[in-house]
C-alpha cells in the first residue's frame, strides 16, 4: 500500500465505477457517486479552502461530462469511472457517440449551453477523450489537493 502523494502503486480499490441505466437522474446520481468516492479517500470533510474549491470543481466537472453524455449520445452516458491514486483523480465518461466533444471558441455568454467543456477545460489538468467500445471515452484528470503543499502545486 502506498500513502496518499507517493509515486507508488494505486492503492486496492481506488477505482468507482458507476454504471448508468438511459440518462434519467444521471447528473444527480454522478454526483452523489462522486461526493461519496471522495469521502471515502478522504478528500471530504475538510476545512481546508483549497482542498474544498478542487472538491468542488471535480463535482461540477463531473456534471459537466455527464450532462454532454445526456445531450449528446444515444442513451446517455453507459458509466461513470473516478480512479485516484493518490497523486492524480482521473475522471473518465463512456458513452454510445463515436463522436469526439469540441470545444467552442465562444459560447453565446446570454445562451445556455455550450460552456461545459470550457470550464473543464479552464478547471482540468488535462482532459480529451478516446473511442470505446463504438463509442467514447471522455476524461478529465486533476492534482490530488491532500499534498499539494508537499508537491509544491
Amino acid at each position: 500500500m502506498s500513502p496518499p502523494g507517493s509515486d507508488g502503486p494505486p492503492e486496492p480499490g481506488r477505482t468507482r465505477r458507476l454504471l448508468f441505466a438511459g440518462s434519467g437522474g444521471a447528473v444527480r446520481r454522478s454526483r452523489e457517486f462522486s461526493r461519496a468516492a471522495l469521502w471515502s479517500w478522504g478528500w471530504l470533510p475538510t476545512v481546508d479552502e483549497e482542498r474544498l474549491a478542487v472538491t468542488e470543481y471535480v463535482l461540477l466537472m463531473v456534471s459537466e461530462l455527464v450532462t454532454n453524455a445526456c445531450l449528446h449520445a444515444p442513451g446517455g452516458p453507459r458509466e461513470l469511472r473516478l480512479d485516484w491514486d493518490g497523486v492524480r483523480l482521473r475522471v473518465e465518461v463512456a458513452d454510445a457517440s463515436p463522436v469526439e466533444p469540441r470545444l467552442h471558441r465562444y459560447a453565446d455568454p446570454g445562451r445556455p449551453g455550450g460552456h461545459g467543456l470550457r470550464v473543464v477545460d479552464r478547471l482540468a489538468r488535462a482532459w480529451g477523450s478516446a473511442p470505446e467500445g463504438g463509442g467514447k471515452l471522455v476524461w478529465l484528470e486533476v492534482p490530488s489537493p491532500l499534498d499539494h503543499r508537499a508537491r509544491g502545486l
